[in-house]
This record gives C-alpha cells, sequence and structure tokens, in this order.
C-alpha cells in the first residue's frame, strides 16, 4: 500500500506523462531504494500502461535495483585505466572491510558493492561513486576510513578524497577562453536563423562527437523539417571508457553550453531543449540548474530571450539512469521519452523524426560551445584555427600511463608523438585513440595527425606503457561492449560475447593460428552486420590490434599441426572434481 501512494504520488508530480517514466522511476527508485514487481505493477497502473512496457525500461538501466539493498552503496569504477591504476586492489580492500562481496550487501545491509563501467574521472583513477557522491584517487589505506564514515553515518563530502578535479592542462583560444555570460545569445537575436546557420557553415564546424557531421548542414536540416514543433537536445552522456571532457565543460563553462544550445534554438525555432546528463554525473545538476536559474533571471532563457519577441525558449535538465547505449542520439531520444534506451531504425533520422515525432537538432557538449563561440567571435575566425577540414580546436581527455592525465584543448592536426610528449608518455607502447570505440595505434602510427582527414576521436585517449598487457586490455574492452550491448541484433548480442570468448581462449594459451582467422572473420561480421554504432566499433579493439601489434597474437597461440584446442585430460580433471570423483585410470572393468 505504501508504495502504491508513493507512486500514485511521484506519477501526479510529473502530470501523469507517460513519456516522464524515467523520471517517475528515478524518484520512486530515491524514495522506496529499489523498483520491486509491486512497484512496476502499480507505475503501470497508475499510468495506463502495460506492465510490460515498464518492467522493459527499468530492467534497461544500471542504477535501478529491483530488489532491496545497502543503506550505502558504492560503485567502484571498474574500467581499464581504473584496473590499470590499482581499481582491483581497492576492490580486495572493500571486500575486506565490509565483510561482503561486489553484487552483495554486508550482513547488517549497511553497506552495498557494485562494479561500474567509466564514470568520467579516469584522470583521477582510481575513483568510485558513493551514494551518488565521487571519491577520487582512491589507495588502499583510504579504505577503511570510507567504510567507517558510512557506518558512523558521517558526511562523506567532507572526506579528502570526496572531491574532483576539473583543472583543465591545456585551455585553448575557444572552449576554455574567458566568456561573458549571454555573449552568444544577445548575438543571436540580431541574427536570422539563416544567417546563424551560415555562419557555421563558414566556420565549418563538425560535430565533436566524433563522427564529424556538419553542424550548419544538421541544423539547416532541421529548421527545414515541416513541423510547427522543433527540439534542441544537448547530449552530456559521455559515457565511452576514458572520456571526461564533457565533466570539466559543465563543471567550468556551463553558461557556453547553455548558450550554445539556446544559439540552437534561436536558428532551429526551437521553444524547449533537454540536457541529457548521465547519471554518473548527478553530483554536476545543482551547479547547472543554478545556471540555468541566473539565465532566466537575466532574460537570456524564457519569454522574449533579451526583448527579442517571440523568441521564447527554455531548457530542462533530464538525468539518464546508467546506459552507455544512450550516448547513441537516437537511444538517447528513445530514454528521453521513457523507454529502453536501444537505437531506432533510421532513416526517418531525430532531424525529420525525433523526440515525440518532432524534428529535433542532437549536438554534444563541446559541438555546442564551439556554436556559441563561433557566433561571437565570427566564423572565420574559427576556420582559421586547426587544419582545413578539422577546424577549431578539441578537446582531448587523456588517461592510463602517463605523467599528466586531465584535460587538452589543442588545435586539431597535432601529431600524436607531439602528444605524448606534452603528457609526459614518448615511452608509450600504444595508444587508444578515441575510446575502445576507436583504434588502437601501435608506435609506427604516432607520427599521423589527430583530425577529421587522418585520425578522428570523440575525444578519449588512453596510454599504455610498455609492461602493459594489451591484449588483456582489448579483452576488457570487448567484455564492456557484451555488457552494454542493449540485445536487439544478433551480431551485437552474439557476436561480442563470442569476441570476447575466442580472445580469452587465446589468452588462456589455447589458442591456435585458426582462431586468429575466426577472430578477424568474427570481428567483421560484427562490425558490418550490426545495427548501430556499438556493434558496429565493438570489434574495433581486436580488429585494431591484430592489424598494428600482429606479433602479441602470434606470440599467444600454438600451431594448428597436431594440437588440439581442446584440452581432453584437463576437462576430465575439471569435471570430476565437480562430481566429486576421481579421474578413471583405464584399468577399470567395464
Amino acid at each position: 500500500m505504501v508504495e502504491t501512494d508513493v507512486v500514485n504520488r511521484i506519477v501526479q508530480q510529473f502530470g501523469g506523462d507517460r513519456t516522464r517514466l524515467l523520471d517517475m522511476a528515478r524518484a520512486v527508485h530515491a524514495e522506496l531504494g529499489h523498483i520491486s514487481e509491486e512497484t512496476v505493477a502499480a507505475l503501470a497502473k497508475a499510468l495506463d500502461v502495460p506492465r510490460v512496457e515498464v518492467r522493459d525500461m527499468v530492467s534497461f538501466y544500471a542504477f535501478f535495483f529491483r530488489e532491496p539493498h545497502g543503506t550505502n552503496v558504492i560503485y567502484l569504477c571498474h574500467a581499464v585505466v581504473e584496473r590499470m591504476q590499482g581499481a582491483d586492489d581497492i576492490a580486495r580492500a572493500l571486500e575486506e572491510a565490509t565483510g561482503t562481496t561486489f553484487g552483495a550487501s554486508d550482513p547488517d545491509a549497511d553497506i552495498t558493492l557494485r562494479y561500474t563501467s567509466c564514470i568520467g574521472l579516469s584522470d583521477q583513477a582510481p575513483s568510485a561513486l558513493v551514494n551518488g557522491v565521487p571519491v577520487t584517487n582512491l589507495t588502499v589505506d583510504d579504505v577503511p576510513e570510507l567504510v567507517a564514515a558510512l557506518r558512523g553515518g558521517r558526511d562523506i563530502t567532507r572526506l579528502r578524497q570526496a572531491q574532483v578535479g576539473n583543472d583543465v592542462r591545456t585551455a585553448g583560444q575557444v572552449i576554455f577562453a574567458p566568456t561573458e555570460r549571454g555573449a552568444a545569445v544577445r548575438k543571436a537575436v540580431t541574427m536570422t536563423p539563416d544567417a546563424i546557420i551560415e555562419e557555421l557553415n563558414v566556420a565549418r564546424l563538425r560535430g565533436r562527437g566524433g563522427a564529424g557531421f556538419p553542424t550548419a548542414m544538421k541544423w539547416k536540416f532541421c529548421r527545414q523539417a515541416k513541423e510547427d514543433v522543433h527540439y534542441v537536445v544537448c547530449n552530456a552522456d559521455e559515457g565511452e571508457p576514458g572520456t571526461f571532457k564533457d565533466r570539466a565543460i559543465l563543471a567550468l563553462q556551463p553558461n557556453l553550453v547553455f548558450g550554445g544550445m539556446t544559439v540552437a534554438a534561436r536558428a532551429l525555432g526551437a521553444r524547449k531543449g533537454i540536457l541529457y546528463l548521465r547519471a554518473e554525473y548527478e553530483y554536476l545538476l545543482r551547479d547547472l540548474e543554478s545556471e540555468l536559474d541566473k539565465r532566466r533571471h537575466l532574460g537570456l532563457l524564457g519569454d522574449n530571450i533579451c526583448g527579442c519577441e517571440g523568441f521564447d525558449f527554455d531548457i530542462r535538465i533530464q538525468l539518464g539512469a546508467g546506459a552507455y547505449i544512450c550516448g547513441e542520439e537516437s537511444a538517447l531520444i528513445e530514454s528521453l521519452e521513457g523507454k529502453r534506451g536501444a537505437p531506432r531504425a533510421r532513416p526517418p533520422f531525430p532531424v525529420e523524426h525525433g523526440y515525440l515525432g518532432k524534428p529535433t537538432s542532437v549536438n554534444n557538449v563541446e559541438t555546442l560551445c564551439c556554436a556559441a563561440r563561433i557566433l561571437v567571435e565570427g566564423g572565420a575566425w574559427f576556420a582559421d584555427i586547426g587544419t582545413k577540414d578539422s577546424t577549431g580546436t578539441k578537446l582531448l581527455s587523456v588517461s592510463g600511463d602517463c605523467t599528466k592525465p586531465g584535460v587538452y584543448e589543442l588545435e586539431y592536426g597535432l601529431t600524436v608523438l607531439q602528444l605524448l610528449e606534452r603528457v609526459g608518455a614518448e615511452n608509450a607502447q600504444a595508444v587508444q585513440m578515441g575510446g575502445p570505440s576507436g583504434q588502437c595505434l601501435a608506435r609506427k602510427d604516432f607520427a599521423r595527425s589527430i583530425s577529421f582527414e587522418d585520425l578522428p576521436t570523440g575525444g578519449s585517449v588512453i596510454i599504455f606503457g610498455p609492461e602493459r598487457d594489451l591484449l588483456e586490455a582489448m579483452r576488457q574492452f570487448t567484455a564492456f561492449f557484451a555488457e552494454e550491448s542493449c540485445g536487439w541484433c544478433a551480431p551485437c548480442r552474439v557476436g561480442t560475447t563470442l569476441l570476447e570468448k575466442c580472445l580469452q581462449k587465446i589468452l588462456d594459451g589455447k589458442g591456435t593460428f585458426s582462431d586468429l582467422e575466426a577472430l578477424e572473420t568474427l570481428g567483421e561480421t560484427v562490425k558490418t552486420m550490426s545495427r548501430c554504432g556499438l556493434g558496429q566499433t565493438a570489434a574495433n579493439p581486436i580488429l585494431t590490434t591484430l592489424r598494428n601489434f600482429p606479433i602479441l597474437y602470434a606470440d599467444r597461440v600454438r600451431s594448428d599441426d597436431g594440437v588440439m584446442a581442446f584440452d581432453l585430460e584437463r576437462a576430465k580433471e575439471e569435471c570430476c572434481s565437480v562430481a566429486g570423483r576421481a579421474p578413471a585410470t583405464g584399468e577399470e572393468t567395464p
């Protein structure tokens, strides 16, 4: 009965709007601590929708518990960079200090331990989210104090580790240059929508999410879509392991982000905007809401913005609930509509049929910041930075085996080697450019340039030193994709799991040269037959290392001649151990 009362009250708060189901589920989860099957039924009844719709959505997101859990929840980041920096040691220390294991709660239900993928703190690893509060640069010695603070009911925000450093190692002339609040919006109201789009065209601005689609073209297509309602969506769901540049922008330059969204609204004729903020960044929410309030007070949001009659626009922030795939724009839109974040079939594209079926421009945080600066400084100014086809600066999230991890704003066109020298990693064995979905570069590639013409990247740069087991890191990347697959299509759902198993077989010393051929064939199949970007890039860690580091694989496999990939004797021993009996000697009578 209590659950039903809570659900009904929260549903009423959101006006019974089915498209706000994600918000409702978050609110219910925050109050009740989990979403039981009874709660699912109550939500379905209150919204008059099939129960399967609610269950499907709730079960999709990693941060929704379906059963009661501990009073405190520790999500330890277990991504590749974090493990490189000692996350496994932190995990063992947490288990010892709490008396439980990951995936479970301690006997007193005080603390629940969970692993999670990248939380945008790879420059300050090992890191964790503790009751939503980020704790960074953890050491084994820090663990007893953290656990004691939780059990004692103390405010963990006062702990030394409960802080996020947003120092930018190198600030360029675009994103992290000094800006005046509202400058871009005041310029926008003096221009026609077509003139705004043309300024972006002069700048030759391309989307900073990695694909590099021309921003002016996207805005033009969206504006020309024949509908009376248009939407602006900011994609702040950076979940690519090793990426944290948007975290720094949102913390240090929210004015630029919201300015870019408002400029987009002016160009598209949109009245509503949504910033989709990943759940892992909830701790940024209060400051972001404060910036929105300031902008409303100053007339930079709301009705008749900057005195421009009829220019009405406002922004709300939508929190996610833990799903890497929601970084894909159509999956993000599905999530905004209160559904599981499964990518849509395309066409139609979001610029024609997006949020609530209306034309929608989805741009990432960095792209919108660039748009705001272009309006203030001019398209020609922006085009003069970088290279011919890669104008402006690029934010790089650098982590791994380097002495100076962090956020770097650098002009397009610098080489990988120049970057490595800047961050203190001249002895790198390999560089994962663009995160797991990008490509793994060998030293022979270090003269290549970071640009759309050569090495495009969404921003993640993970560096592996000479002592790292590179293939084990690729296995972990592949396991990440297998875990994060939405499951819609078989090539991705099944293929990613098979890729991981095949690579594990090789790492275990059981692989043959035939397995290498099979691994490459399977990787190409997953890449070419998957439905969305996740599956189309999931095999990249394996495919690019097969191409760039063939000796590493050759050293781990055996000849096919006379070698059985299946170890019969070992299998017999394992089976007998499980059955609790001794292996047969061959002398037994039938």
